[in-house]
């Protein structure tokens, strides 16, 4: 199992860990939502739950719930600028089809 950060996405990620004044890293998680049934969530880590995995690339850390870990289990996750718009891309093997709007996914 493995969950990857491209440079940028974990200079973005350092950068806001950096910001904020503290935290480990970076969770990312799957909540029932959305026109396609699963949405990306993210969110900033303190300290980790005895239900966490952590996996590291580029000196960053991201925390993975057991829960969604097979949903997101080769993702990639990075970090990218189109035009005036910047945000997290997720790169995502396990993803059958996706919404629109790009906010969720099915598997």
């Amino acid at each position: 199992m493995s969950i990857s950060l491209t440079p940028a996405a974990a200079r973005h990620v350092e950068k806001s860990l950096a910001k904020r004044g503290s935290g480990i890293g970076l969770r990312l998680a799957v909540k029932t939502s959305g026109c396609s049934g699963f949405a990306y969530a993210l969110e900033f880590v303190d300290a980790m739950t005895a239900d966490d995995q952590a996996f590291e690339t580029h000196g960053t850390k991201i925390i993975i719930d057991s829960r969604s870990l097979a949903m997101l289990d080769g993702t990639e996750l990075d970090f990218v600028r189109e035009g005036l718009n910047e945000g997290f891309k997720f790169n995502n093997p396990n993803a059958k089809a996706n919404c629109g709007c790009g906010e969720s996914f099915a598997v």
